[in-house]
């Protein structure tokens, strides 16, 4: 892809979301997130789940007893291996099925734009990106942004009512 690395991705469903995207869409939104915050080698794990599983993770690693759309952890190597002892595991990202489903009718996306938005936004956690601050949610928004443009979709930020048109239909 362009000779920028990307990683490998296993997909693992854990709710039946009929209208979730396809894993070859989910492959690629991962590797495109990737691609443009300049390529990475090793494993990624996309995980699709329903409320009661991020909840349960939301509070026991944020302290949030709610659910959320997307939550990422960087893999840690665990002390006393060697850092070679291992395939490069980059972590795992769980996102939330209902919750990107209702995020998207609430914010007036297409369910895709709205799927290819929080893939793109956990890869990027998953790299070490955050918006804590406002110095650090621009870049990471811009990446974003960037990264769903390439891809024809609109930009996330820019919520309109009724705003369901994508770039490239």
């Amino acid at each position: 892809m362009n000779g920028i690395p990307t990683p490998s991705v296993d997909i693992q469903w854990a709710s039946d979301a009929p209208d979730a995207p396809d894993e070859s869409r989910l492959c690629d939104w991962v590797r495109h997130a990737t691609q443009v915050a300049g390529g990475v080698v090793g494993d990624i794990t996309l995980r699709i789940v329903d409320e009661d599983e991020i909840r349960t993770l939301n509070r026991e690693y944020r302290d949030k007893d709610k659910p959320t759309n997307v939550l990422s952890f960087p893999f840690e190597m665990p002390e006393g291996l060697p850092e070679d002892a291992m395939e490069p595991l980059l972590g795992d990202i769980i996102l939330c099925a209902p919750v990107v489903r209702r995020e998207a009718a609430e914010q007036n996306k297409t369910l895709e734009a709205h799927w290819a938005h929080m893939v793109t936004h956990g890869v990027l956690h998953l790299l070490g990106y955050d918006h804590i601050d406002d110095e650090d949610a621009q870049i990471m928004e811009a990446m974003e942004i960037r990264a769903l443009n390439e891809q024809g979709f609109a930009d996330p930020y820019n919520i309109e009512p009724h705003n369901t048109t994508e770039l490239h239909p």
